[in-house]
C-alpha cells in the first residue's frame, strides 16, 4: 500500500479518528472499544444555499459508540482565528448540532421504509424550531439522512437521549509551541489533541509509517 500523508485540519481530523479515538472516548468516560465504534467521516447534509431550507451543512466527524453519540468539530491551531484562550464557534456550526440532534431524537425505525410520513409528521415541528424542512424522499440529502439514522440506531445499543449527544470540539495543537484554549461555545466539550510529535511540516502520515 502506498504511504499517504496529508496537510491540514482535514488530514489531522482523520489522523485522530485513527489513531486517537481512544483519547475522545476517555474524554468522556466511555468505556467503548475505538474498535467497536461507527465512525462518519465528513458527513455532508447539504451546502448552505438560498433554494433549500433543508440543508444544514457538514460535519468534520460523527462518531457512534454503544452508548453516545458524538457530533464533532474541528479546530486547528495553525490558522490565525484560533489564537485566544476560547474559542467560539460560528451559529452556523451550532446550529447544525442542534438540528441533527433534533432529527436523532424524532427519526425513528418505523420511519425507515417509509420516509415521507416522518416529512408529513415531523415538518411542522422542525419548521417552527428552526424554520427548516425536511427533504422529500427523492433528495439526496433526504437518502444520507435516512443511511445515517439508521446506522446510528442500529449501532448505539442503548436508548438515544439528549444527554447521550456529545457536542465535540476537536482542537489540535503542537505542544511544543501552543496551548489548547480553555473555554468554547456551550454545550461544546474540548477535547484537545497534540500533535506536535506526529507531523514533519505540518504534514501528517495517514496510511503507512508514522514518518516519511
Amino acid at each position: 500500500m502506498a504511504k499517504i500523508v496529508g496537510y491540514g485540519e482535514d488530514s489531522l481530523t482523520l489522523w485522530a479518528l485513527k489513531e486517537r479515538l481512544s483519547t475522545i472516548l476517555a474524554r468522556f468516560n466511555d468505556g467503548t472499544l475505538p474498535s467497536d465504534c461507527l465512525v462518519f467521516y465528513r458527513p455532508s447534509f447539504g451546502r448552505h444555499s438560498r433554494h433549500s431550507k433543508a440543508v444544514f451543512g457538514e460535519f468534520d466527524a460523527i462518531i457512534v459508540s454503544s452508548k453516545n453519540v458524538y457530533l464533532v468539530e474541528s479546530k486547528w491551531d495553525n490558522l490565525a482565528e484560533n489564537d485566544n484562550e476560547e474559542i467560539r464557534l460560528g451559529r452556523q456550526q451550532e446550529l447544525r448540532h442542534e438540528i441533527f440532534a433534533w432529527y436523532l431524537m424524532n427519526w425513528d425505525k418505523k420511519y425507515s421504509d417509509n420516509w415521507e410520513s416522518f416529512v408529513e409528521e415531523k415538518q411542522p415541528y422542525l419548521r417552527r424550531k428552526f424554520g427548516k424542512t425536511i427533504p422529500h424522499t427523492n433528495r439526496l440529502l433526504a437518502r444520507n439522512l435516512k443511511l445515517i439514522l439508521e446506522r446510528i440506531r442500529e449501532h448505539c445499543t442503548t436508548s438515544l437521549s439528549e444527554d447521550s449527544i456529545k457536542n465535540v470540539l476537536l482542537f489540535f495543537h503542537n505542544g511544543e509551541k501552543s496551548k489548547p484554549p480553555k473555554k468554547t461555545s456551550r454545550p461544546f466539550e474540548i477535547v484537545s489533541i497534540d500533535y506536535g510529535k506526529e507531523i514533519e511540516d505540518n504534514f501528517v502520515t495517514l496510511f503507512g509509517n508514522k514518518r516519511f
